[in-house]
């Protein structure tokens, strides 16, 4: 495939309505829907509170919409039931990154995956707390230097566990720049730039704290519904996965989650009303797999893990 592979413009114009869900500077628009016109996608205002009453089993008529979004959160205390063996007592886990981490999307605004895993801990009285750092937007450069605030780099030090998602800004951050004419390129050159930044933050953790374990958490395709025709998105998150992993075979104690196929069911029920961010569910999905990598790694790395039958 030639390098100078162009997106053409109607589905440039298409993917950059999508930046205003993802992009600090377009915050103030983050109640807008997303209208993909050319697709003739249209979403009753109504569909993902009807969606969620039917889920648990309400009906409209007996709780008002603060009910109901109660009972959804009551629901999703238990998504990951049986899912947990890796434990040990006195276990602090710090989750730090972008919007992923901060848990935009989730509809029960508990906190997205790290709400969830808190509250698998919580209902099975787990000596276990898990403090989330996120922020909406962030970058690797951004991530980086706020690993230097003092709130963070004590949380770090005193942390067994760290989860970190960041990245999918640093990739959009390229599109943003270069939308009009969108080519393989500048995605090269910034990949670059993103590799030395992430091996910064993993060295910069582990001199915080040389004990802690570091997971990384990687990219899925948020484009795969509407913009399956645009090839080359699939490829550029593809290859900046690829390369995060490789990023975290050179440290002994940092390891890659990956979850693209979660995500790649070709349905909407995953995500939030932006189109982007995972809902709950979607953040469930997370939750599990994360989970299912701490008990694998922690399994090899031999540490006191008890197991929760």
């Amino acid at each position: 495939m030639s390098k100078k592979v162009l997106i053409s413009a109607s589905s440039v114009l298409l993917l950059f309505s999508l930046l205003y869900f993802i992009l600090p500077d377009f915050i103030q628009l983050k109640e807008e829907r997303v209208i993909v016109t050319n697709l003739h996608i249209e979403q009753d205002s109504r569909s993902v509170e009807t969606s969620v009453k039917e889920e648990v089993k309400i009906e409209t008529t007996d709780l008002d919409d603060k009910a109901v979004a109660d009972s959804v959160k009551e629901k999703f205390r238990e998504v990951i039931e049986g899912a947990i063996n890796f434990l040990s007592h006195d276990k602090k886990i710090v989750s730090i990154g972008d919007s992923l981490t901060e848990g935009v999307g989730d509809e029960t605004e508990n906190g997205g995956y790290v709400g969830i895993l808190n509250n698998t801990f919580e209902d099975n009285e787990l000596n276990i707390t898990i403090e989330n750092l996120g922020k909406r937007g962030n970058r690797t450069d951004q991530l980086l230097k706020r690993l230097d605030k003092k709130e963070i780099a004590t949380a770090i030090k005193d942390a067994d566990i760290v989860l970190i998602t960041i990245g999918a800004n640093d990739i959009m951050k390229v599109v943003r720049s270069n939308y009009t004419n969108l080519r393989i390129e500048p995605f090269q050159k910034e990949k670059i730039g993103y590799v030395e930044r992430l091996t910064a933050i993993f060295n910069k953790i582990n001199e915080l704290n040389p004990d802690s374990q570091i997971y990384l958490i990687g990219f899925y395709n948020p484009f795969e519904l509407y913009f399956s025709d645009i090839e080359q998105l699939e490829i550029i998150l593809d290859d900046w996965n690829q390369t995060g992993k490789s990023v975290t075979e050179e440290f002994e104690n940092v390891y890659y989650i990956p979850t693209e196929d979660l995500f790649s069911t070709k349905t909407s029920n995953l995500l939030a009303d932006d189109n982007f961010h995972p809902n709950t569910s979607g953040y469930k999905l997370m939750a599990q797999r994360v989970i299912e990598y701490l008990n694998k790694y922690n399994e090899e790395a031999e540490l006191p893990i008890e197991a929760i039958e």
